[in-house]
């Protein structure tokens, strides 16, 4: 027990874990290892399935966000179709049991294998005239959905802004009349039609970008599905405020049902976000392996056994995580002043950023560390485990753990070997 330990003002910031449970991980799985939760994964999932919606709404997890295959699995069998960057990702859902006919490929690169993919009733997204063309040479007479930048983007940085001018996701609005030129030319029907403005998006900004692109749909009389992407904001830190999914989608609805009015069509809508369903669903558990200071003019460091290697987040866009020392030890601990810093030969492994300015440094108020204590990083179920520097310094890539809905913990990764990061060199014959 923790009785002695002062952590009532952090406990909360612990998320779905409680201190004993963050050390039982350590002490079970090591560290640095990531752990998902069941219950958070499905609350999430309901939420989005009921997003407003006038004639039927499909909702699928952006699964490049966690790709672990029990994390698609839980939201697969709430109700969740899936949303693949790469016809590996496409692969990969499919090798997780989810049925062929509920993924989506929407892919900068045009997958190699994509017409096994499709002849499993894989759907495809085309993002660009090219990959249009590909599509109606391989499949004529088919159907297919296409992905069109409207002209408006949003995001905290252009690094999340996938809309607008700046972007190269999707087909420029301004060349419908050339989509449709290329579709006819195939004989294929453009029945779907998506778009995505980024990640962070400010409710009133998607919803502006729902009216242009129904001016766009006005446009073409076969689409029967409308995509609005995802970009839903998700609060991480203490006082950052979430979309509020009923708030945000109910003008959406009321667009979709003016347009029916208008032009007599009944659109299906569709939504994908990723970190809505899995940044709190997901902690980083990591230990403290050093305390270090830079003098009186300076600042105090607590190094730990992890960092980019699994959270680039911070270093790659000055993003904010929580984190709180978790005690291995019983005893009274006063708090102080840290930067936090990651095992990586790097200086931008740094997990306490600037507020998004990764050049910049700001202090966090934790408890007073020791050696061996456990660190806590929330909101790291999205874009950590499946976006970071792995294998950076030779690290191998962390375990994933499940936290059940009964409370029993499941290693659904196991942790890395060097081997398993060596396996795929080769010496040629010169250097043995």
């Amino acid at each position: 027990m923790l009785k002695n330990i002062k952590l009532e003002s952090t406990v909360e910031q612990l998320s779905f874990l409680s201190a004993e449970q963050v050390l039982a991980v350590q002490s079970q799985f090591g560290t640095p290892a990531f752990v998902y939760d069941q219950n958070t994964l499905q609350d999430q999932a309901r939420q989005a399935l009921a997003f407003p919606n006038a004639f039927g709404l499909t909702a699928r997890y952006a699964m490049k966000a966690c790709p672990s295959a029990a994390v698609i699995r839980i939201l697969n069998r709430a109700g969740l179709h899936i949303d693949a960057s790469s016809g590996y990702e496409a692969l990969r859902a499919l090798r997780t049991g989810v049925p062929a006919d509920q993924i989506q490929i929407t892919a900068q690169q045009l997958p190699d294998n994509l017409a096994e993919l499709v002849a499993q009733g894989v759907l495809f997204n085309a993002c660009s005239l090219r990959q249009l063309s590909a599509y109606g040479e391989l499949f004529p007479g088919s159907e297919v959905s296409v992905r069109i930048n409207p002209g408006l983007g949003s995001g905290h940085s252009n690094r999340t802004n996938v809309g607008g001018p700046s972007s190269s996701f999707g087909i420029w609005h301004e060349y419908l009349d050339q989509v449709l030129a290329t579709a006819a030319a195939h004989d294929v029907r453009i029945t779907g039609l998506h778009s995505h403005i980024g990640s962070g998006s400010d409710p009133a900004v998607w919803q502006r970008c729902a009216e242009l692109v129904l001016q766009v749909v006005a446009k073409m009389p076969d689409i029967a599905r409308v995509s609005m992407g995802g970009g839903f904001k998700v609060g991480r830190m203490e006082g950052e405020a979430s979309t509020d999914l009923q708030v945000a989608g109910q003008p959406v609805a009321e667009a979709f049902e003016n347009f029916a009015r208008k032009h007599g069509r009944q659109l299906h809508m569709e939504v994908e976000p990723g970190t809505f369903f899995v940044a709190n669903a997901g902690a980083l558990i990591c230990s403290v392996i050093d305390v270090v200071d830079t003098g009186t003019a300076g600042h105090k460091f607590i190094k730990i056994d992890s960092g980019m290697t699994e959270v680039l987040r911070p270093s790659m866009y000055g993003a904010q995580h929580p984190i709180v020392v978790v005690p291995a030890q019983e005893g009274d601990r006063g708090q102080g002043e840290y930067l936090v810093a990651g095992h990586c030969c790097e200086s931008g492994d740094i997990l306490t950023p600037e507020s998004d300015n990764p050049e910049g440094l700001t202090t966090r108020t934790l408890c007073e560390p020791q050696i061996g204590d456990a660190v806590f990083i929330g909101g790291s179920g999205a874009y950590c485990a499946g976006m970071a520097a792995k294998n950076y310094n030779s690290f191998p890539e962390a375990p994933e753990v499940l936290l059940d809905s009964d409370g029993e913990m499941h290693l659904v990764r196991r942790r890395q070997s060097l081997d398993q990061v060596l396996a795929n060199e080769e010496l040629p014959a010169f250097l043995a």
